[in-house]
């Protein structure tokens, strides 16, 4: 029986997606991804037999089903523009459990893992740690839709149809996260532009390198399915880990330790409340960002300690390594 798993990554172009499939071939496990751009995933991942690159889209459910027919893991790492969400996410979470469900050709029998990278939105604006098992409280339409995508995907676990397994993250930067938040910190550093962040750049703010990211998913990935090899009848169906990465003491000093590495002079450019509220009349997405600015008003934090305890011989990256691990990705890529 081969020891490696196949896995299918959809949104493996993405920041947390590209970071998987990098551990995940790192590992020498058969990975197949799903991208609407073929030459675009081609220039991120090196070739390798290990490597399967398939040109479609995720909302084409018999692509996906097709694609999920052998995979034992199915990485659910889809993440739409914030004003697509409503729709969008719903229908491809479909698609995906659709897809786990028992197929004979995968290496054991049951249904697939859907690895299901998630995020603090649904707990709302908490002053407590949120554990793996913290109750939601959404304060937001995405919160909330975040609270029913996991629904889903418990009800259809606790169905039989799948296993998952939902690793849960806070902000995330590092290599290829070519978001509006952290795309301009890490052009700014290297022009000498200024480095912007939203409306409190001076509280702790919890974040991830996403190699570390993704190098815990597959930890994780690869415990359960040692697990399943060994013990299949112990394995619970629905699982959620926790993983917060590295809690800054504020932006501001992180920022200057990015300008202490390149060396360039620049500012840190903290964007008032009222910009978001002045561009969100003309912006579809800064419409959407506004009932998220509470997450930059205040300090939210995941309670990881289960998984670092699970995973007692992993070492995050050293903070000045990442940071020029991340620049010279920057620097390679984006600048003309």
């Amino acid at each position: 029986m081969s020891t490696h798993p196949k896995t299918l990554v959809l949104g493996a172009t993405g920041g947390i997606g590209y970071a998987i499939t990098n551990s995940l071939l790192a590992r020498h496990w058969p990975v197949t991804i799903l991208v609407r751009n073929r030459a675009k995933a081609a220039t991120l991942f090196a070739a390798t037999p290990l490597l399967t690159i398939v040109e479609g889209d995720a909302q084409d459910a018999a692509k996906v089903d097709a694609l999920a027919g052998s995979a034992d893991f199915i990485v659910h790492a889809i993440n739409y523009p914030y004003h697509q969400w409503f729709g969008r996410m719903e229908s491809v979470t479909r698609h995906v459990i659709e897809s786990a469900k028992p197929r004979p050709d995968r290496i054991l029998v049951g249904p697939a893992t859907i690895v299901f990278p998630g995020n603090v939105y649904n707990f709302g604006n908490t002053r407590q740690p949120i554990r793996p098992d913290s109750r939601p409280a959404p304060c937001t339409r995405k919160g909330q839709l975040r609270v029913e995508l996991e629904a889903m995907l418990q009800q259809a676990a606790d169905a039989g149809q799948c296993r998952v397994l939902t690793v849960r993250l806070p902000d995330f930067w590092g290599p290829n996260v070519l978001n509006e938040g952290i795309r301009p910190v890490f052009l700014g550093a290297l022009t000498g532009k200024p480095m912007p962040w939203l409306l409190n750049a001076d509280i702790p703010h919890q974040s991830v390198y996403t190699p570390d990211a993704g190098e815990v998913t597959v930890r994780l990935m690869e415990q359960q399915w040692t697990e399943r090899l060994t013990s299949p009848n112990e394995i619970s169906a629905y699982r959620v880990w926790n993983y917060g990465g590295t809690t800054l003491s504020s932006m501001r000093s992180w920022f200057h330790q990015i300008m202490q590495i390149t060396g360039k002079p620049s500012t840190v450019w903290v964007y008032p409340h009222w910009l978001f509220w002045v561009l969100g009349l003309v912006n579809p997405v800064m419409r959407e960002v506004k009932e998220m600015l509470y997450l930059y008003e205040n300090t939210i934090l995941l309670d990881d300690r289960d998984t670092l305890t699970a995973l007692p011989d992993f070492h995050p990256t050293p903070m000045d390594q990442a940071l020029r691990d991340t620049l010279r990705w920057f620097s390679e890529t984006q600048l003309n």
